[in-house]
């Protein structure tokens, strides 16, 4: 069970080779990358990739995988999982299968038993029978441990995984090992290359990132970004997918729910490619905006941005500019018909706010004397003292009011 480990001939001789490597299979890294990636390879020990989505850390995953010939085993990660998903689970069925197989074989062992104690010792002796790597079903970990061939372990999205999971990894990350408690500890023969991505949904364990190479991909310049669409090969033109480049890290600024990845770049760019734009404008790009933009807030502040995104010198109406929504430019609809937009007409019924007519009705002593909340006003015999004094009500007024002392008819 405990092999020995045997360390496989490095992949890679410099730095400058694992760019070239990754590059051959359209993944463009940074020296920064091609240099962790490298040292991964070297000091056998796993990378943790943590950013935002859609930047490349699964995607260098598939990629190391081809460059190296190694086979690609994915632990997907999601709430809720536990350690059978991850690690083993028992073949039930296939143990049911092998009892009712053996079920006269079974009864051959108990059938001299003096009694029901004596039968379930005797098939406790042979339970290891069925628990045994025969019915072990291996999950991504365990798989990935017992391989005969080299291969790169994914762990994706970690994040989401529950921290018992995490404990769980300590062991496969730091030793490369598996402990099944009914049968014994696998060592792996071939150490995987291990990466593990993160979106920082959550902080992860001091513990587990000691036992990890670290490295933050976040999104990159316009430069390298420019590069990664055009190893695509798109199909949308060179000056066309730089334009696209820029106007995808001005969305980035905006305060989105989601900001658009790589990965979605590179959608966009097939996407204009697909319809034969020849040239970007606001309209084409507010047409397929959704490509990259997936929430509803989040498209509604990147069709405002879009126009200034294409032409920074660009003039832009306000959304409901003309309507009178908070502008008071509202449309005075006057008994001629006539629409005019001045500032003037807001005090006619095409104010639809209504901001001037209610602030001339909130104009001091716009009242004569009498009129209600004035020292002149009366009600029956009874004058209102004025404002800021307080009126007295007696007992049989608030009687009246509440219909306290009323008999109810039953």
């Amino acid at each position: 069970m405990t092999d020995a480990v045997t360390a496989p001939d490095a992949p890679f001789e410099s730095v400058q080779e694992v760019v070239d490597a990754l590059r051959e299979q359209g993944y463009v890294a940074d020296t920064r990358l091609a240099t962790t990636v490298f040292l991964l390879t070297r000091l056998d020990k796993p990378l943790l990739l943590e950013g935002p989505a859609g930047v490349g850390k699964t995607e260098l995953a598939k990629m190391l995988a081809l460059a190296t010939g190694r086979r690609l085993l994915r632990l997907q990660c999601y709430e809720g999982q536990d350690e059978t998903k991850a690690l083993y689970e028992w073949d039930y069925g296939k143990q049911l299968m092998y009892t009712q197989i053996l079920r006269e074989k079974i009864g051959q062992v108990v059938e001299d038993a003096p009694d029901l104690t004596a039968a379930v010792e005797r098939i406790g002796e042979n339970e290891s029978v069925f628990f045994s790597e025969r019915f072990l079903a291996p999950r991504p970990l365990l798989e990935a441990i017992r391989s005969e061939q080299p291969v790169v372990l994914l762990i994706d999205e970690v994040d989401r995984a529950d921290e018992a999971l995490e404990a769980v990894l300590l062991e496969t990350l730091g030793e490369f090992q598996i402990s099944v408690p009914e049968v014994g500890t696998f060592v792996a023969k071939q150490k995987p290359y291990v990466l593990l991505t993160s979106n920082n949904t959550r902080d992860l364990a001091a513990a587990l990132k000691r036992r990890c190479l670290h490295l933050f991909l976040d999104y990159p310049d316009a430069a390298r970004e420019l590069e990664i669409v055009r190893s695509k090969k798109t199909g949308l033109g060179d000056a066309l997918a730089e334009e696209l480049v820029n106007v995808v890290r001005g969305l980035r600024e905006l305060e989105l729910r989601k900001a658009p990845s790589i990965s979605e770049t590179i959608d966009w760019a097939r996407t204009l490619a697909v319809l034969g734009v020849d040239e970007l404008n606001a309209q084409v790009l507010s047409d397929t905006v959704s490509v990259v933009v997936k929430y509803d807030k989040d498209v509604k502040k990147a069709l405002d941005a879009l126009p200034r995104l294409v032409d920074p010198n660009a003039t832009v109406e306000e959304p409901g500019h003309g309507h009178g929504h908070g502008h008071r430019h509202g449309h005075g609809h006057g008994h001629d018909g006539d629409h005019s937009h001045d500032a003037a007409s807001a005090h006619d019924d095409g104010d639809v706010d209504g901001r001037a007519k209610r602030a001339d009705k909130d104009t001091a002593g716009r009242h004569g004397e009498g009129a209600y909340g004035t020292p002149g006003y009366v009600k029956g015999t009874e004058k209102d003292p004025g404002p800021g004094t307080p009126r007295t009500v007696t007992p049989g007024q608030g009687s009246r009011s509440f219909g306290l002392g009323r008999r109810r008819a039953l």
